[in-house]
């Protein structure tokens, strides 16, 4: 029974994604995660076959995510399941270790014969039949080492964080560490990427895609009425390459 692992934080599609896996008779979702911290630890606990992760996921974005997931499980297979295509975004998913990568628009088609080919032992890529596997590995991890801000995971993890709008507390509340620990990192990020304040960060943000805008309120809520609610951007695949350490 080949075991997959799924995440995304949209419950309509993780429901779609399961019915549709296991309508194949020797296939079964073993979990699903909302987020990318989450599908991690269950693929470290359940070392799925296959994982089918979301590129755009809050807190954690899907590349590195998979980064993460290939330390912890490495026979586990990933495949990044996309809402849009760039041949940039597909070269940082081969770099972080995916095998695979899928759009949404037409995952319903190709999402079978995606998993089939990583059961194979072979790749599934928008662009496969460009370039060889192997070729295509090694030019994406020489572009991000020659256009890498010099930021590792955590610096990267906590960039996102920062342009979604948390505030020091809370992302020290989410990744376990001090609130001096996260400062210490906002101020390395700040000095690395030449940024004066948290507003050219999130705009930093946004231009390299780390994070997607969401749409405008809607006509007559005022901003008090946005108080407690989503902030005005959202986690995306960040375009930074990273090294290692917290």
């Amino acid at each position: 029974m080949l075991q997959i692992l799924i995440a995304d934080d949209h419950a309509l599609l993780r429901k779609g994604l399961q019915d549709l896996l296991e309508a194949h008779s020797d296939w079964r979702v073993c979990g699903e995660a909302i987020d990318g911290r989450q599908v991690v630890l269950l693929a470290e606990k359940l070392k799925p076959d296959v994982a089918v992760v979301d590129l755009l996921m809050p807190g954690l974005n899907g590349i590195e995510a998979t980064r993460r997931i290939r330390g912890v499980s490495p026979a586990t297979a990933v495949l990044v399941l996309a809402g849009s295509y760039s041949e940039q975004i597909e070269e940082e998913s081969i770099a972080a270790g995916a095998r695979g990568f899928v759009l949404k628009s037409n995952a319903e088609d190709r999402i079978i014969a995606a998993i089939e080919s990583l059961v194979r032992g072979e790749t599934f890529f928008v662009r496969e039949a460009s370039r060889a596997g192997g070729e295509r590995i090694a030019q994406a991890g020489a572009r991000l080492q020659a256009q890498a801000a010099g930021l590792t995971s955590r610096e990267i993890e906590i960039t996102q964080l920062l342009a979604e709008g948390k505030t020091n507390w809370c992302i020290a509340t989410i990744l376990g560490i001090s609130v001096r620990t996260v400062e210490t990192h906002r101020a390395n990020v700040m000095e690395k990427l030449g940024l004066q304040s948290v507003v050219e960060l999130v705009h930093y943000a946004v231009r390299n895609q780390m994070v997607e805008l969401l749409p405008p309120p809607a006509r007559g809520v005022t901003p008090s009425d946005r108080r407690g609610a989503r902030p005005l951007v959202r986690g995306r695949d960040h375009r930074l390459g990273a090294g290692g350490g917290r």
